[in-house]
């Protein structure tokens, strides 16, 4: 798996503007970046985020209630953190 800075980039902004759309759930976000982008397996990646395996999994999966703390903690390495967006009505669509 070998991906350019560019293509990276491409990938992480794709991904990154599905959430903003409300078109990909955080914890499949949290997983396609962690595979897609960095290829590490879930305890390398809860390592490097300074997280327990068992909170990266409980993200992935949208289970629980998961801190602010530790959704910034996964979204960092890609550049981003958790944030407010405004809503956008239907007749804006």
């Amino acid at each position: 798996m070998s991906m350019t800075v560019a293509e990276r980039t491409k990938l992480i902004e794709s991904i990154r503007e599905a959430l903003a759309q409300g078109t990909l759930e955080i914890g499949e976000a949290v997983r396609r970046l962690r595979v897609e982008v960095t290829g590490l397996h879930q305890t390398q990646f809860a390592k490097m985020c300074k997280i327990s395996v068992r909170t990266l999994v409980h993200i992935e999966h949208g289970e629980g209630n998961q801190t602010l703390k530790s959704l910034n903690a996964v979204f960092r390495p890609f550049g981003m953190k958790m944030g407010v967006v405004r809503l956008r009505r239907d007749s804006e669509r």
